[in-house]
């Protein structure tokens, strides 16, 4: 997967995708299966926003059940299942504790009519070609076997517990590239730091407009390219009202409402188990395990600002923090447990009436659903059409929607394979079948290095350490670790700059190996990949300084300076879970 934006400048496409987030990627993925000739562009890196921003979960969402979203709940259970087969490497069942109290609303009675709905719409979960991918039922445990498996439950009014089971991703930022470089398999174009500054016009019939491509910035040399294609997707996530703006010279027709969330990663606190807790002063938060350690989130506060600004402040984690010790007393969590933290932008469609104002916005009882908008149909502008809002769960099939509708406008016809096709490293069959197999294959490599790795690329391992044999005399020097505590490869950031557009130490760090996922990983490991990327990219010093620099400054909060449209929100409405 190559960067070339003059060649892409030098092309007529069929779609010109902005927006390289997981509606993006999806979007491309499905154009590219389905023949068209697609160019995506994103103006930081892959993932760089929402899609890493995320809880990491593929989930039904059970808390639209109660706002009545019966179509998107079972969309989004369909979808689930989807993303188990076609990505059997990155997504796997989780089980939830969801504790009960009294007998009202929080009861077990009444959860377990909603949880018994909840497993009739997901009346498919189990056409699933991994056994190990099966999700049971739920099923009901005792007030002892609740405080067992997570004994800083708030213990008054607690009679028991339901366990139900959704889904999470091992890492979405990796899943995402995924769906990019397969749709580059499949001939598609990409680049990152590729940021569209405008659009290219042409007049229509009468007072019509037809947008034929896009103007676009290098942010790597500040050159100028102008990249057309018959039909312009605007997938561009928290910025998509902005660029809607932007292609009609004014007003967008639809406004997003940009919802602020924010996790916080801790020691392992809940065992294998997931939990959803309710907060008396902020309302529910999950608490999820992940690779040895905890994600607790999330936040949910309309956030009016710039999507660029968006970060997270020490006021931001005291709030958080009040709110997890109210829902779990027991934990009694503190600043100096927060391990690291990550912010993303959910952008949700406003359906109430354009006013310009976001007064009184409800960023947590807005509807997850996404829109397709076919701007022909709205302000005379043709080829162009508006991916808005959605969910990382139910990315894919917005994707098909928006594929649908293309295709219609091009007169084409092509059936959607996105659903029975795997990912880009997806061909793996049973996972741990998979994984024994590859131990034996690389028995010189340590066993966790080896299932770090499946878990990683799946089918694409083997590609990814041939990297070490493209030049020689560097196999033995690629093939070691970053660093005695870490299961990643020196060959991972080669692979990640020769073959997957990483270009900034950001880069290879949260996106491409997931090495400051965790936390700063240390001043060894980061040196080193510092070191890698300068010798393979000839930084000089000045750059190796601001690379790390840039890097080091996303393990930090915030100032509250620069914290901006809050507007005052308070604790309750600045820590509601948006249930991802």
């Amino acid at each position: 997967m190559q960067r070339d934006l003059k060649k892409m400048s030098a092309t007529e496409y069929d779609l010109v995708i902005v927006g390289g987030g997981i509606s993006g990627a999806s979007i491309a993925w499905d154009a590219a299966l389905r023949g068209l000739k697609v160019a995506l562009l994103e103006k930081e890196d892959f993932a760089h926003a929402t899609t890493s921003g995320s809880s990491k979960l593929v989930h039904g969402g059970l808390r639209y059940l109660v706002n009545g979203e019966l179509r998107l709940v079972r969309e989004s259970l369909r979808e689930r299942r989807i993303w188990e087969n076609i990505a059997p490497h990155m997504v796997h069942p989780l089980p939830f504790i969801l504790p009960t109290y009294g007998y009202g609303m929080k009861g077990g009675p009444v959860l377990a009519i909603g949880l018994a709905f909840y497993d009739l719409l997901s009346y498919d979960r189990n056409f699933v070609s991994d056994d190990d991918k099966k999700i049971p039922g739920f099923r009901s445990i005792s007030r002892d076997e609740a405080l067992t498996l997570m004994p800083t439950l708030k213990r008054e009014g607690l009679t028991g517990a339901k366990i139900y089971y959704d889904c999470q991703m091992f890492a979405p930022e990796r899943l995402c590239l995924e769906c990019i470089e397969g749709a580059v398999e499949f001939g598609a174009d990409a680049a990152n730091y590729a940021e569209v500054t405008g659009f290219e016009m042409e007049n229509a019939a009468g007072a019509s407009r037809r947008i034929s491509g896009v103007q676009v910035k290098d942010r790597h040399t500040g050159e100028t390219h102008r990249i057309r294609g018959r039909i312009v997707i605007n997938a561009a996530g928290p910025w998509a009202d902005t660029l809607m703006g932007l292609a009609e010279g004014g007003k967008p027709a639809r406004r997003l409402i940009r919802s602020k969330g924010i996790h916080i990663i801790t020691r392992e606190i809940s065992g294998s188990n997931a939990l959803a807790i309710q907060s008396d002063i902020g309302g529910h938060f999950f608490v999820i395990p992940w690779r040895g350690h905890t994600i607790i989130g999330t936040t949910d506060t309309v956030f009016d600002d710039d999507p660029d600004k968006v970060g997270v402040t020490e006021q931001d984690l005291r709030d958080f923090l009040s709110v997890v010790n109210d829902g779990l007393p027991g934990l009694d969590l503190k600043r100096e447990d927060i391990l690291h933290f990550y912010v993303g932008i959910r952008p949700l469609v406003d359906s109430s009436p354009a006013s310009g104002e976001e007064e009184g916005k409800d960023s947590y009882n807005a509807s997850r659903a996404a829109e397709v908008l076919d701007h022909e149909k709205i302000d005379d502008t043709f080829g162009f059409i508006s991916a808005m809002g959605g969910k990382w769960t139910t990315s894919r099939h917005l994707a098909e929607q928006v594929v649908d509708l293309a295709l219609m406008k091009l007169g084409r016809q092509a059936k959607c394979e996105t659903h029975c096709t795997p990912v880009y490293g997806g061909e793996i069959g049973r996972l741990k079948s998979f994984i024994a197999r590859a131990r034996k294959r690389h028995p010189h490599l340590p066993a966790e290095v080896v299932e770090n790795l499946c878990n990683y690329y799946g089918s694409r391992i083997d590609e990814v350490l041939a990297t070490a044999d493209e030049r020689p005399g560097e196999r033995e020097e690629l093939l070691r670790r970053l660093a005695g505590n870490t299961s990643v490869l020196a060959v991972q950031v080669i692979h990640a700059i020769r073959h997957e557009m990483a270009r900034h130490l950001s880069d290879v760090l949260f996106r491409r190996t997931g090495l400051g996922t965790l936390g700063h990983p240390g001043v060894p490991i980061v040196n080193r990949v510092t070191e890698l990327m300068a010798r393979e990219l000839g930084w000089d010093d000045t750059t190796i300084a601001n690379e790390i620099a840039d890097a080091l400054r996303l393990f930090g909060t915030q100032p509250p300076a620069n914290e901006g449209g809050m507007k005052g929100a308070s604790l309750a409405e600045a820590t509601r879970s948006a249930d991802r």
